[in-house]
């Protein structure tokens, strides 16, 4: 990880310091309680205006997977929170391919996750975006933050 020069950090639109943070999912969707801690953290660093990134790795790419129902289960079915990370700003969520692969799946088997981009008429853009296992590991080479859940 590199060393981070606290004084260039970029800073917005209050003057106060962005980090870069990226937020690595590995665990499938139910079972531990990893996911959802995950979930919110993202959402939580999001609040406080941070550059917030996802990625999805492992039996992490099930935590996006479309039409999940726990009701069997007995448990809550936090799938449907991943809709609101748009509205948070968490507009980067990466997946895996070889993950992806490994266990069968393709993007069109993952929900539909869009953001708005107000520079461009708030036109609908989807976060997911699936990246290489080298794309992945650059992509970690820049971040300020590295968490795993």
């Amino acid at each position: 990880m590199k060393q981070i020069d606290y004084w260039s950090l970029v800073t917005n639109e209050l003057g106060k310091a962005v980090k870069k943070f990226m937020y690595i999912n590995r665990h499938a969707p139910h079972g531990t309680i990893y996911p959802l801690e995950g979930l919110e953290v993202a959402l939580i660093g999001a609040a406080f205006d941070q550059d917030v990134s996802m990625a999805f790795i492992g039996d992490g790419v099930f935590q996006l997977n479309k039409g999940q129902d726990t009701a069997d289960l007995g448990m809550k079915n936090c799938a449907p929170t991943y809709g609101a990370l748009g509205d948070y700003e968490v507009t980067k969520l990466y997946v895996e391919q070889e993950s992806l692969d490994e266990r069968g799946l393709e993007l069109s088997d993952l929900m539909n996750l869009t953001w708005e981009d107000e520079e461009e008429d708030w036109a609908e853009k989807p976060s997911i975006r699936v990246v290489s296992r080298a794309q992945l590991s650059d992509l970690l080479e820049q971040q300020d933050v590295i968490l795993n859940f």
